[in-house]
């Protein structure tokens, strides 16, 4: 089981509106009478095929103090039904020579098969059990609960970067849930009970609330009569949509936060403002952001931060962040690790030097066009897996968007202008509604090595 975390919208005037996508070849959707909407991508290559059965709810729409309730009951989730004992549904899994696994976010949790295309019916059968029919025993809720205390103990409260991120949103967040760790806060978690997770499961867990992505070797209509074979009877919840959450109010004041901790082997600066996501009909400004990023930061030669901070010896390495799969507005980062020999300050300073001049002079329109293809080249190289399309539709439709804006995101960002980007650079670059947090490690090493990576992300644990 994973644990996946990461970093309103605005109005752009484009050159020309993109033409919107046809429905790329292969894929085709349809929504069941009980609400269940499902996404087919046909690839014949192998017979294999991939489940993903996507609920739209996650940890940022928990209760305050229940946090983590949402991750809690995706371990939980593996215990059995009437029909399967705990830890049945992967041992069936296995003995079929897949894999299967889960994962949970702030918008959405989401559960998954890779398994031969003729056992499809075997795994939809049980992930439309689970939907309908979970068994909590009085003993699973407590072991399972101490299982994913261990996780927290393993993957946050040992691991320096990952406190740092989680105290950075805590802090980039006045108001809004996506301050909240994903995985929840310990005093919180160790409170949960049999009871809440129940309840959790009881309110959100539904047809009309989730989406079924199937991909691999099928074909529309045999997934079409097997989910209504199977997803079909299990009945819809009139109230298991999401409910509106806490919005961020506006924030008019940067701030600053350091951490120091012996474990940490050189400085790290990674600074976060409030950004747009991706929203229905509406995807232009996450598409400037998104090719912003890869001009800043996403070549370590080409690229505006590399060439003024990696290549002029100020910084051994810069990165900058974005992901609009959200369902409010979410965060823009920047991080970088300063060259030996140069100071916090010195380094930050080059660092906004760097941006200031990005914003006064825009983008070279020569680089521009090089990022868009190469995102271009990353988007049809993506085509070639069938688990990473099924993802990419299932988290687009689990926040909010349209099977169409999911077609329609190559057009977007292709057309993306450099007046965009500049809009796009003004909004984030300059931003007030901005954190610059430094981890510190106590004593500065005499010889920083490379990262193997940021905490830009605040990354996935399992």
């Amino acid at each position: 089981m994973t644990i996946l975390t990461r970093l309103a919208p605005l109005a752009l005037v484009l050159a020309a509106a993109p033409a919107l996508a046809d429905m790329p070849k292969g894929i085709s959707n349809f929504t069941l009478n009980n609400g269940l909407e499902v996404v087919v991508i046909e690839d014949h290559r192998a017979p294999v095929v991939v489940q993903m059965l996507w609920y739209r709810i996650g940890s940022a729409d928990e209760q305050p103090g229940k946090s983590g309730i949402a991750h809690y009951l995706e371990h939980l989730m593996f215990k059995g039904t009437d029909k399967l004992g705990p830890g049945e549904l992967s041992r069936t899994v296995t003995a079929n020579g897949g894999m299967d696994n889960a994962f949970t976010s702030y918008d959405f949790t989401t559960y998954f098969q890779r398994i031969a295309s003729d056992r499809l019916p075997l795994v939809m059968e049980m992930e439309a059990d689970r939907m309908a029919n979970l068994k909590i025993g009085e003993d699973d809720w407590q072991a399972e609960r101490q299982v994913v205390l261990e996780e927290r103990s393993q993957r946050t409260d040992s691991d320096p970067g990952a406190q740092f991120s989680e105290e950075r949103n805590a802090v980039q967040f006045y108001n809004h849930p996506y301050g909240r760790p994903v995985i929840g806060w310990r005093q919180e978690m160790e409170g949960l009970t049999r009871e809440d997770a129940i309840a959790w499961y009881d309110a959100h867990y539904a047809p009309n609330a989730a989406v079924l992505v199937i991909a691999g070797d099928v074909t529309a209509d045999k997934v079409r009569e097997l989910a209504q074979d199977h997803y079909g009877p299990v009945p819809p919840k009139p109230d298991a949509a999401r409910k509106a959450r806490p919005q961020e109010p506006i924030q008019r004041s940067p701030r600053r936060m350091e951490r120091v901790d012996p474990r940490v082997a050189q400085p790290v600066m990674i600074r976060t403002a409030i950004a747009p996501e991706r929203n229905r009909g509406e995807q232009q400004a996450a598409a400037a952001l998104s090719v912003l990023a890869d001009l800043l930061a996403g070549s370590s030669q080409t690229s505006v931060l590399a060439r003024d901070l990696v290549l002029t010896g100020k910084a051994l390495y810069v990165n900058a962040f974005y992901d609009g799969f959200a369902v409010d507005p979410t965060s823009f980062a920047i991080s970088m690790v300063p060259a030996a020999g140069v100071s916090n300050a010195e380094a930050e300073a080059a660092l906004d030097a760097a941006l200031a001049k990005f914003l006064a002079d825009g983008p070279d329109p020569a680089q521009l066009e090089r990022v868009k293809t190469r995102l271009r080249a990353a988007r049809i190289y993506a085509q070639d897996s069938a688990h990473g399309r099924a993802y990419d539709y299932g988290q687009g439709l689990a926040t909010g968007l349209s099977i169409e804006d999911v077609n329609d995101w190559p057009d977007i960002l292709a057309a993306v202008t450099p007046d965009d980007i500049r809009a796009a650079a003004q909004r984030v670059l300059d931003s007030k509604a901005s954190v610059t947090g430094w981890l510190l490690p106590e004593t500065l090493p005499d010889a920083p090595q490379p990262v193997s990576a940021d905490a830009t992300n605040p990354g996935k644990a399992e």
